[in-house]
């Protein structure tokens, strides 16, 4: 029932875009009508300009955002399973989760240099504490009855852990992990209009916004955001796959 209803979204998007754009409530300079826009993009798929800037974007992304699933995964588990020693440093994790990733950035770029390491670091930094909150967060709330029933059986810290906490901790993880891939995409490209990057999806968007290339602009920003949406359905499926036995 879902699938029939999915169309109706971008559909009502595009109606509304073109109504706005055809009725000149705003400047066609400023706000192309959807079929412009639209030619751009393919334009974009169809030059090597195009397809490098998606490709770096995408390997920047795709490298921190592995930095932040190998960090944040087992620290998450490993605070989670002590809550004492979580809640002791739960304001450092919250404070820093909640400080926009983008104002650390000038302190990224002082340390890792005007290179893709300060902007893979500081995605990867942001990211990891996203996966480490969730993943502490489904360590602590797991059901307890199952723990206790293992404990009582005479199972082992480590068999209790392998068995049982860790299973339970996986929903909440993918919740961060699906999160994370989706920040990562939007500080890399915010990190890609800053200096000292010549490609990537950021790059040209703030390049065609100089250039005063609205359509390419548009273009580009749809892009941004149809590579974010893909991200989220791929995790949507795994989650859907693989933790198929939460509910049961």
């Amino acid at each position: 029932m879902k699938n029939k209803y999915a169309l109706i979204g971008p559909v009502l998007l595009l109606l509304i875009w073109q109504g706005v754009s055809s009725l000149n409530l705003i400047d066609s300079f400023f706000l192309p009508s959807p079929f412009t826009t639209l030619k751009a993009l393919w334009a974009i798929l169809n030059s090597g300009a195009g397809l490098n800037d998606i490709a770096s974007t995408l390997q920047r992304v795709l490298i921190s955002f592995f930095i932040a699933v190998c960090i944040g995964v087992p620290v998450g588990l490993m605070l989670g399973v002590s809550e004492r020693v979580y809640r002791s440093i739960e304001f450092i994790i919250d404070f820093f989760r909640s400080t926009p990733s983008t104002a650390l950035f000038p302190l990224f770029l002082i340390v890792f240099g005007i290179t893709d390491a300060s902007k893979i670091a500081v995605a990867a930094f942001a990211s990891a504490l996203i996966i480490v909150f969730n993943t502490a967060y489904g360590v602590i709330h797991g059901k307890k009855s199952r723990i206790l029933a293992a404990r009582i059986m005479g199972a082992s810290s480590f068999q209790i852990f392998r068995s049982i906490v860790f299973w339970e901790s996986l929903p909440q993880t993918f919740i961060g992990v699906r999160n994370a891939v989706s920040l990562s995409l939007v500080v890399i490209v915010v990190t890609e209009m800053f200096i000292g990057t010549d490609q990537g999806l950021g790059h040209r968007i703030i390049d065609a916004q100089i250039k005063y290339d609205i359509a390419d602009m548009y273009a580009s920003i749809l892009l941004t955001g149809i590579i974010g949406y893909l991200f989220n359905v791929i995790f949507l499926f795994a989650e859907k796959r693989f933790l198929r036995w939460t509910n049961k």
